[in-house]
């Protein structure tokens, strides 16, 4: 049990790790698929985007306005009027990303940025009478947008085609003339440029999107191992606990070794249901272990009502303990409580059944010894002479009793009802004076 907590606790932190390292910069919780995923992170990217476009093209504004003041034949107003026009345009744009409209629709967002950064240079040329293609925006644009949202290659693909229908289809429209952008460049020459640009941009959009939907795929399968060891370790944990109290389940895991601990004030129950062997008799195997256990179920509720630790249940014998792994002060009251709750339990387990079960218990108290020990299928078990007792109490006791050492009857005298019994001849032990436990002092 040990070395399968501590395989399944490396195997869950190599997984956290791994999980680590691939969701960077991802919110899986948002994200149920890569589509969605994807969705998110363009518009995530996107403010960024339009974040430095718009720094860019203040520095350029302030450019423009230097050669104003400083440098008048450089000083163009036409592009002072562009630059201005498209800054409004990213102001407007990034306020609308903050809108549920801009979460919404990241796609159409897109395109609103790549195309107001390269229509309207466009624009201003085609008010001007002239068609020529930007050698500086479009390339600088495409290239930004695959560095910054490679992902969705389709879209970068529409972005540069309505740049290219609005280049061709203001020129048939409007009868534009047509002006290279630099003296020594042919038409083949700007075709293939542009070309190359788009498909280099668009190719390498595709691989990263590829190789994104991979990651995130990988990362949806470690969470789901990762979710699955966290079960099993928690399974078996439960498992651990219902054998182990919690604080020697904790020891254990940390320190694989035999353990033993003494306890100076104890309080030992062993209850016995009467007649069992001769009920056996009366039904079928499973039936009468379905009996057996529902009484003993009801048992293991009232040992965790009243803050006790079940031993074992051998056969029809139900063994349980007060006073420890953790040491407290009313032990020898909490095993008296559940003695006489495990009495009403089966009365009430009777009536309900049509059954005639009857219990004689047992209990002394006194010092222990508690521990593990062994490798295999191993229990938190009881050893001393108080156990011993506690065995012949039960044993030697009465159907439908609780039989007590003289030495709890000392301790519960003052808050419960107990008659003498006398002495009694004990296996073992020779004679000892007992009590039997009546109740609680009205």
């Amino acid at each position: 049990m040990t070395t399968t907590e501590s395989r399944l606790s490396e195997l869950g932190a190599f997984i956290r790790t791994k999980l680590k390292i691939f969701s960077s910069g991802f919110v899986l919780s948002q994200a149920p698929t890569y589509d969605s995923w994807r969705k998110h992170f363009i518009q995530k990217r996107l403010n960024l985007g339009f974040s430095l476009a718009l720094v860019s093209y203040f520095t350029f504004s302030v450019s423009e306005i230097n050669n104003f003041f400083f440098n008048p034949e450089h000083f163009q107003p036409s592009w002072l009027a562009t630059q201005i026009v498209v800054e409004g345009g990213l102001i407007i744009g990034l306020l609308i990303l903050r809108t549920p409209l801009g979460h919404q629709h990241p796609a159409s967002m897109f395109l609103l940025f790549s195309w107001l950064v390269t229509i309207t240079p466009q624009i201003r040329e085609t008010l001007s009478g002239v068609a020529r293609a930007s050698i500086i925006e479009w390339p600088l644009m495409f290239f930004s947008q695959a560095t910054l949202i490679p992902v969705y290659w389709p879209l970068h693909l529409i972005s540069q085609l309505g740049v290219f229908v609005y280049y061709q289809g203001s020129q048939i429209l409007l009868n534009l003339k047509v002006e290279l952008p630099a003296d020594w460049m042919t038409a083949d020459f700007l075709f293939l440029y542009l070309f190359w640009i788009c498909l280099i941009c668009n190719f390498s959009v595709y691989l990263y999107d590829r190789l994104a939907r991979s990651e995130f795929n990988s990362r949806k399968a470690l969470e789901r191992a990762y979710t699955q060891v966290k079960e099993e370790q928690e399974r078996s944990e439960s498992l651990l606990l219902n054998i182990l109290p919690h604080s020697i389940a904790q020891r254990l895991k940390l320190q694989p070794s035999t353990i033993a601990d003494s306890f100076t004030d104890a309080g030992v129950l062993f209850g016995d249901i009467v007649g069992f062997t001769e009920l056996s008799g009366r039904f079928d195997p499973p039936q009468l272990v379905d009996l057996l256990n529902q009484i003993f179920s009801e048992f293991d509720h009232l040992a965790e009502l009243h803050g006790l630790e079940k031993i074992k249940t051998i056969g029809d014998s139900y063994m349980v303990v007060s006073g420890l792994p953790i040491p407290h002060d009313d032990y020898a009251e909490a095993i008296a409580n559940m003695a006489l709750d495990m009495q009403k339990t089966l009365r009430e387990f009777n009536l309900k059944t049509q059954q005639n079960f009857h219990i004689r218990i047992g209990i002394a108290t006194g010092p222990v010894v508690a521990g593990v020990i062994g490798i295999k299928k191993f229990i938190y078990d009881l050893w001393g002479d108080t156990v011993n007792i506690a065995s012949r109490m039960e044993s030697h006791g009465i159907a439908d009793e609780i039989q007590v050492t003289e030495t709890t009857y000392l301790v519960l005298k003052q808050n419960y009802r107990l008659e003498k019994r006398g002495i009694i001849d004990v296996k073992g032990k020779g004679q000892m004076t007992t009590y039997l436990l009546k109740g609680k002092q009205t």
